[in-house]
């Protein structure tokens, strides 16, 4: 039976936004009650292990089994005065998401009854099924050990009922099988490359941090209608349906006042986030129909990328109480803009020194210069391999469209920064840096504007723009785990940090200052990058990506192409270099993003063909017999067809677009079988990146069956209705 779509249009327009509990007290008095934050363990834990478990913290120092157990007993006490019964290792597999085992707190106590318990060895080590989870080949179905390490750095928190450590996952040979373990090895390698040389300028300095602020971009869809939409439900997106007459033309979506089911949603995700501590500050609408945005206050980036995807995993519970369903695919809808997760990246001093923010004097303004310039060179070498940590089968078909960046890394610096460099490599090398404004000015002064908000303009089709104090890495998809973006483009600084430091010794050794030796250090850095990986221009254009290949960037478009990035030599030189990634990691993790490449268009695939000819072939058929009873009955009553050319028009139209519909459906199943006949991951992913070509062919007839089929008979909700109700 089909669904009465009308009906479903209906009740979803009529629903109200149900009632949420809106906290008494003030945001700062419920921020993190769920979390084990410094404040609970200076309550819940004794001086020394509270000591310890800081130096830990703080300074790297391992934990004893003795500190581990004392914490264990400090973080139950505080779990059962919540009324937690479970606990679980929080983890991060290569599966895009998360991972979880609950395990209860009860033990049995010898005399038939039960109590609970929870030690060090429960809080800081669990054993999940490596082989489960996807590992390249790491892992054989034979070997299935691995590990899962709690992570101090990042604060245990209570979900629901359980307790949730947030962990790294490991094989049993050492290798890292998630997100975490090379983001917390980046992270190191950024901070050991940067320190030396930020001791130069500021002797105090004993850590360098790497901060991330996300936005993250999401649809909401009405739950009944996205239920009679099995390509919604199977794949995250539609992989058919025709442009609703009104989409974003317009632009009267963006930033206009949010419709209260979805303010409803959005209120209740934010307290459910502030008692988890993550500090959602900003919330919109954003420039396609039912597309919204948020984003939290900056943050140490392996924190922040946890709560990032913690809060994935909330919007999906949260939205499901209000009737919506998240949609995190980076292109759910074909002509509108599509979604990502812009990761705003910088890099700080435990001193306080912003290093992608001008500094306060000269020196300050030498510093900065010397990370922007490091970073631009970074991008520049490493341009292939940054494209592929952000590439994806979902993020495909995102890049180059509305609203997003270009499928080629290039840095934006603006007008200003770009004037900035020009002027470094024409004046002498002794020529003071300042704050324009600040101090006064002097024939050949380098200045810098002090408000970078009113210096700098933004680039939206820019994938890699400087944003006044921190870059902005726009590339990166909605659903993508921002770690995998963040751990290339750390150990691509740190490697080129770490070559910055080697010349800026020699130079040194000659006896120049530092102001003198840091810019002639700088200059040729300069003159390599600004005429080749810096554009500011329109990313967008045809223009752009003749002028690109012609700079020598690359401009790959085959996402299975794209991932071999990762294994060319000078990509494994800057991983094994940095600690990051093993050569074995390497080769595994590519193997893995061959794997899910192949597995996400395979079921597009046959969600496609399944849906052509169950779902808009028969529909067609039944309009098309609809339209010959009326020509049939037409000749009978008049006795001829000649006043029926609009009719027959209709059915000859409707024949051929159901069989180019049959033809290509059967012509991708049986290339999809050749493709299943191929062994090797990397040739059977780009047989598969022909049979993403082929759905994208297949659309066009459904779509334009779309448009002539009674509407009363199209089995599936329009564009018009999945977009405008909320």
């Amino acid at each position: 039976m089909s669904i009465d779509r009308t009906d479903l249009v209906r009740k979803a327009f009529v629903k109200k936004a149900p009632a949420v509990e809106i906290p008494e007290e003030k945001i700062s008095e419920y921020f993190a009650e769920r979390v084990f934050d410094r404040a609970k363990m200076r309550k819940y834990l004794d001086p020394e292990t509270l000591q310890a478990l800081f130096e830990c913290i703080d300074e790297g120092k391992p934990l004893d089994r003795k500190t581990a157990d004392g914490v264990a007993r400090g973080m139950k006490e505080w779990a059962l005065e919540h009324h937690v019964t479970h606990v679980t290792h929080w983890f991060q597999p290569l599966t895009e998401g998360t991972a979880e085992k609950h395990d209860s707190f009860i033990d049995m106590d010898g005399h038939g009854g039960v109590i609970e318990s929870f030690d060090g060895k429960a809080l800081v080590q669990q054993e999940p099924d490596a082989s489960s989870f996807p590992n390249g080949g790491i892992r054989a179905t034979f070997e299935a050990r691995g590990y899962t390490a709690w992570d101090p750095m990042s604060p245990v928190f209570i979900q629901w009922d359980t307790l949730c450590i947030p962990t790294v996952f490991i094989a049993y040979t050492g290798e890292a099988l998630d997100y975490k373990t090379p983001l917390k090895r980046s992270i190191k390698a950024i901070s050991d490359a940067a320190l030396p040389i930020v001791r130069l300028f500021d002797p105090e300095a004993s850590k360098v941090q790497c901060n991330l602020g996300w936005e993250q971009e999401y649809f909401l869809v009405d739950e009944d209608l996205y239920a009679a939409r099995p390509d919604l439900m199977i794949t995250g997106r539609t992989l058919m349906g025709h442009m609703s007459s009104k989409s974003q033309q317009l632009d009267d979506h963006y930033f206009a006042a949010i419709p209260a089911r979805v303010a409803a949603f959005m209120r209740e995700l934010e307290v459910e986030s502030l008692r988890l501590g993550i500090p959602l500050k900003t919330r919109h609408n954003e420039v396609a129909p039912n597309q919204f945005e948020m984003a939290p206050i900056f943050g140490e980036a392996n924190l922040s990328n946890d709560q990032n995807q913690l809060v994935m995993n909330l919007m999906h519970d949260v939205a499901h109480r209000h009737g919506f369903v998240v949609l995190l695919h980076e292109k759910p809808f074909d002509g509108i803009n599509g979604s990502g997760k812009h990761c705003n990246w910088s890099l700080g001093t435990d001193t306080g020194r912003m290093l992608m923010a001008p500094g306060r004097d000269p020196e300050g303004n030498l510093l900065f210069l010397t990370f922007f310039v490091n970073v631009l060179k970074a991008v520049q070498r490493h341009n292939s391999v940054l494209k592929a940590s952000i590439a994806s089968a979902t993020n495909a078909h995102r890049l180059g469209g509305n609203e997003a960046p270009p499928a080629i890394i290039s840095a934006f610096l603006g007008r200003t920064m770009t004037a900035v460099l020009h002027k470094i490599l024409e004046v002498p090398s002794d020529t003071p840096i300042q704050i324009a404004g600040k101090k006064g000015r002097s024939v050949g002064l380098i200045e810098i504007p002090e408000i970078f908000v009113d210096n700098t303009d933004r680039n939206r089709t820019s994938p890699f723009a400087f944003t006044g104090n921190r870059f902005e890495f726009r590339a990166v998809g909605s659903s993508a785990n921002c770690a995998g973006a963040l751990t290339t483009l750390n150990a691509a600084v740190a490697e080129q940090l770490l070559d910055f430091k080697q010349a800026l010794d020699r130079e040194l050794a000659a006896g120049k200052t530092l102001q003198v030796a840091v810019m002639d250090t700088l200059k040729p850095i300069i003159a390599s990058v600004i005429d080749v990986v810096c554009f500011d221009g329109n990313g967008y254009s045809a223009e752009w990506q003749q002028e690109a290949l012609r700079r020598g960037l690359d401009v790959e478009t085959r996402v299975p192409e794209m991932f071999k990035a990762f294994t060319r030599p000078d990509s494994v030189a800057m991983f094994t270099r940095t600690g990051v990634y093993t050569e074995k990691e390497l080769l595994a993790r590519n193997e893995v993003k061959w794997d899910t490449y192949i597995k996400k268009v395979q079921i597009e695939s046959r969600v496609m063909a399944r849906m052509a000819v169950n779902h808009i072939i028969p529909a067609a058929l039944e309009y098309k017999t609809l339209l010959l009873k009326e020509v049939a009955l037409h000749q009978q009553v008049f006795g001829n067809q000649d006043e029926c050319r609009t009719e027959l028009d209709m059915v000859h139209r409707i024949s051929a677009y159901i069989e180019e519909v049959s033809d290509r459906a059967e012509a991708m199943r049986q290339n999809r079988k050749r493709a299943n006949a191929i062994e090797a991951e990397y040739e059977k992913a780009v047989a598969y990146y022909g049979i993403a070509q082929e759905i994208n062919a297949l659309r066009k007839p459904i779509d334009n069956l779309e448009e002539l089929v009674d509407n009363k008979l199209w089995p599936l909700p329009k564009y018009r209705e999945l977009l405008f109700i909320s």
